[in-house]
């Protein structure tokens, strides 16, 4: 089992920059694929970002050049750096593990959750 437990969200500018953390438990996190997705009030929960083991990352093209994923295997952590933010960026902000060490950039793909964090950015 591994647990995911995320923070760094709350309310910015549009313009702004927030850091999201999220630290796992258990001891093969280096192995593990992980993810950022997001939820909007009233839509799906999409796609952010994804780093492999070896740190090869994928975004959503609403993201990139803006958001940077990154991990630290031994703090067991995974960030997301999310820059020049937009009030569509506004949602719960969900962290994924993906018990594989390739990345998915289908909810589907993942076998552990977070609880959520919301970021919130005004105009």
């Amino acid at each position: 089992q591994v647990q995911l437990i995320e923070s760094g969200g709350g309310l910015v500018q549009a313009g702004g920059s927030l850091r999201l953390s999220c630290a796992a438990s258990g001891r093969t996190f280096s192995n593990y694929a992980m993810g950022w997705f997001r939820q909007a009030p009233g839509k799906e929960r999409e796609f952010v970002a994804t780093i492999n083991w070896g740190r090869s990352t994928n975004y959503a093209d609403s993201v990139k050049g803006r958001f940077i994923i990154s991990r630290d295997n031994a703090r067991a952590t995974v960030y997301l750096q999310m820059n020049s933010l937009k009030p569509e960026d506004t949602a719960v902000y969900y962290c994924a593990a993906r018990s594989v060490g390739t990345y998915s950039v289908t909810s589907r793909g993942y076998d552990y959750w977070g609880q959520g964090t919301q970021v919130t950015v005004s105009s």
